[in-house]
């Protein structure tokens, strides 16, 4: 019989505990948040349910969970993509893109949805965690205007309009590949042209002061 080491039990539970934040999430995606079981989840999941309550209490802890695991791999991913970008106006569209695909196929419940099955708690970590999506959108805006590419505003309320039209953009229209395509272009240069950026001819965004060239 095999040893089982410290780092192969470590290794099995994380695999363990993967599965079952895959299948919570299938499943919210699939039938909601309502009614939603712990067994339903270790069904989905091909554990048993002493397993799913080994990590978490209840749905409630289960749901905060997933919400975090999830919101911390967006967050990553998208801060590796912004590094490699330079251009305030294109960090911006990068920002915007990554938040109409992530909010069009993410398997979270709205904002009320959450706070209505959470304790005012863990609905507080979540909007701390959230709450770093707008910081990261605020030091774009302000590199931006710092840089000259967009004009001076109101950085904070700038921000929350900009993630109220992603939410709006997010919940209209289908997901089928070429629609949502159009959406996100359309969403990205909406959010561009209203927070001030001016393009040349051939797209690139200009600074403020230096008018697009006129062919001719």
């Amino acid at each position: 019989m095999p040893r089982i080491t410290a780092a192969n039990n470590g290794a099995q539970r994380a695999e363990t505990q993967r599965r079952i934040l895959t299948a919570f999430g299938e499943l919210l995606f699939t039938h909601g948040l309502p009614g939603l079981t712990m067994t339903d989840v270790a069904r989905h999941a091909g554990v048993g349910r002493t397993a799913v309550y080994n990590y978490y209490a209840d749905i409630e802890e289960l749901l905060i969970s997933y919400a975090l695991d999830e919101t911390e791999r967006f967050l990553s991913d998208l801060r590796e993509a912004l590094d490699r970008l330079d251009n305030p106006v294109e960090r911006l569209a990068l920002y915007v893109r990554a938040q109409v695909e992530d909010l069009s196929r993410r398997h979270l419940p709205p904002g009320p949805a959450m706070a209505a099955v959470m304790s005012p708690s863990s609905f507080a970590k979540l909007a701390d965690h959230v709450g770093e999506l707008s910081v990261l959108l605020q030091g774009i805006l302000r590199d931006g205007m710092e840089q000259g590419y967009l004009p001076e505003a109101d950085i904070a309320q700038q921000a929350q309009l900009i993630h109220g039209t992603l939410s709006s953009s997010a919940a209209r229209g289908s997901d089928e590949p070429v629609e949502l395509e159009a959406r996100i272009q359309r969403t990205v240069r909406f959010i561009q042209l209203g927070a001030g950026a001016r393009f040349d001819d051939d797209g690139r965004p200009v600074r403020a002061g230096r008018a697009p060239a006129v062919a001719g």
